[in-house]
C-alpha cells in the first residue's frame, strides 16, 4: 500500500506542477490605456509596459518608418511596419509592447491594431 501512496502523491505533484506552469504561460501582462499626450510627455514611466493607445497612422520613406499621432503632434513609432503599413491615414487603435530609450525614441511593438470608428 506505501508505494501505491508515493505513486499517487507523485502523480499529484507531476500534475500540480504542470498546472502551474500552464498557469503561468497564460498570464500575459494586462495592457493599460495610456493616451499618446501622456507617452510623449514621459514615456520613460511607461517603459517596458503593454499599452493601448490610439492615433492616425502616418509614415515617411527615407528611412522607411511609421508611427500613429494625434492633433497635437504626439507620437510613437510603430513595428513591425507590415503590420501597421496597411491602415497608412486612418484613425486605429494599438496594443502592444511599449519601449522607450534616449536613443531611439518611443516605439511599440504591436500585438494589435484595429481602425476606429468615427466618435471613437
Amino acid at each position: 500500500m506505501q508505494a501505491e501512496t508515493r505513486g499517487s502523491i507523485w502523480r499529484f505533484r507531476v500534475a500540480l506542477a504542470a498546472c502551474l506552469l500552464l498557469a503561468a504561460c497564460g498570464a500575459e501582462e494586462e495592457a493599460s490605456r495610456v493616451p499618446l499626450p501622456v507617452l510623449a510627455s514621459n514615456p520613460a514611466a511607461h517603459d517596458d509596459t503593454r499599452v493601448v493607445t490610439q492615433g492616425v497612422v502616418r509614415h515617411f520613406e527615407d528611412p522607411l518608418h511609421y508611427w500613429i499621432e494625434d492633433e497635437d503632434l504626439h507620437r510613437v513609432e510603430i513595428f513591425p511596419h507590415e503590420m501597421i503599413a496597411p491602415y497608412l491615414g486612418e484613425a486605429v487603435r494599438v496594443e502592444g509592447e511599449f519601449r522607450f530609450s534616449t536613443s531611439e525614441g518611443r516605439r511599440l511593438t504591436l500585438g494589435s491594431v484595429e481602425p476606429l470608428v468615427d466618435g471613437e
